[in-house]
């Protein structure tokens, strides 16, 4: 069983940056992409980002792109989020999630996901 359990959230300055981690186990990482979610209280789930297999195309939500940055390492089972600049707005719980294709398609959905990160911002 696909397992992923996030780390790095925390208490940060708004126009200061963190990293988040996500470290998956129990399936072949490698062979699926992954995504990062959040979920503001009282909204809905969000996307933030997601990433190929190989790492080499990556995708970001309108609100995010050109200030985070998601990144791979499948020798270390590990998915990363790095966010700078951010604003009070990107105050959320993280998810991390795995894709159950090997690809992305309109048939494919996110499969498992972690238990969360809370990434909270002060002015």
């Amino acid at each position: 069983q696909v397992q992923l359990v996030e780390s790095g959230g925390g208490l940060v300055q708004a126009g200061g940056s963190l990293s988040l981690r996500c470290a998956a186990s129990g399936g072949t990482f490698s062979n699926y992409p992954m995504g990062w979610f959040r979920r503001a209280p009282g909204k809905e789930r969000d996307f933030v980002a997601c990433i190929s297999c190989s790492g080499d195309y990556q995708n970001y939500a309108a609100t995010v792109k050109g200030r985070f940055t998601i990144s791979r390492d499948n020798s270390k089972n590990t998915v990363s989020l790095q966010m700078n600049n951010l604003k009070l707005e990107d105050a959320a719980v993280y998810y991390c999630a795995q894709y159950d294709k090997p690809w992305f398609t309109p048939g494919g959905d996110y499969k498992y996901w972690g238990p969360g990160s809370q990434v909270t911002v002060s002015s």
